[in-house]
């Protein structure tokens, strides 16, 4: 019954559509016929609302880390299934015919949730790539597969962002399947990319 009641919990926190909700309730737009037509913080951007985008990036963190992190309180054993859960919630919300966002800001609320270090990691990666390149995509699947790497080649690798995590070698396997799913949900960005198409970000 607990873990039928974590994956319920954590699936339906992660499907809810924070930056769809807002663009509606603020500008009476429908994100999903607008820029790339997803839900996320990015294309929110691309309404012109920054502080819209702003809220929508900072929510959809936070859903990922308080459902990682009240899990981790009382569920300490089902911290990896509530992870999952509240990712392919964002993915794949049922509100919205199981068509949602790309995941990444949910992905850097469970990641703070697990390690700093980590999270850190990823968003400099992200920032770095960013600013290089212009593009939000790249920039996400570079950041993902960084983390998976040095999570992979060796743990102590990981001590060196973070001292405190003791659990590298139970999310190597997490951090793998985030970094397919993540993959996956860009797969028209990738195919964007590969024909010079894909929108570029203004930060």
């Amino acid at each position: 019954m607990e873990t039928f009641l974590v994956a319920v919990f954590s699936y339906f926190c992660g499907s809810i559509p924070f930056g769809l909700i807002l663009t509606k309730f603020f500008s009476g737009k429908d994100i999903r016929t607008i820029g790339s037509k997803n839900i996320g913080a990015t294309n929110v951007l691309r309404t012109g609302n920054k502080y819209l985008a702003f809220v929508t990036l900072i929510l959809d963190i936070l859903k990922g880390y308080f459902v990682v992190i009240i899990t981790q309180q009382y569920f300490p054993e089902l911290i990896q299934l509530s992870a999952l859960l509240v990712f392919l919630g964002h993915l794949f919300p049922i509100w919205l015919k199981f068509k949602g966002g790309k995941g990444v800001a949910t992905f850097i609320g469970i990641l703070l949730a697990l390690s700093y270090g980590l999270t850190l990691l990823f968003i400099l990666t992200w920032i770095t790539v960013a600013l290089i390149f212009k593009y939000s995509s790249l920039s996400s699947i570079f950041a993902s597969i960084t983390v998976f790497v040095i999570s992979f080649i060796k743990e102590n690798a990981i001590k060196i962002f973070d001292p405190n995590i003791s659990n590298v070698s139970d999310i190597k396997l997490l951090l793998f399947i985030f970094l397919i799913l993540i993959i996956y949900a860009h797969k028209n960005n990738i195919f964007n990319l590969i024909n010079r198409t894909e929108l570029k970000i203004k930060l």
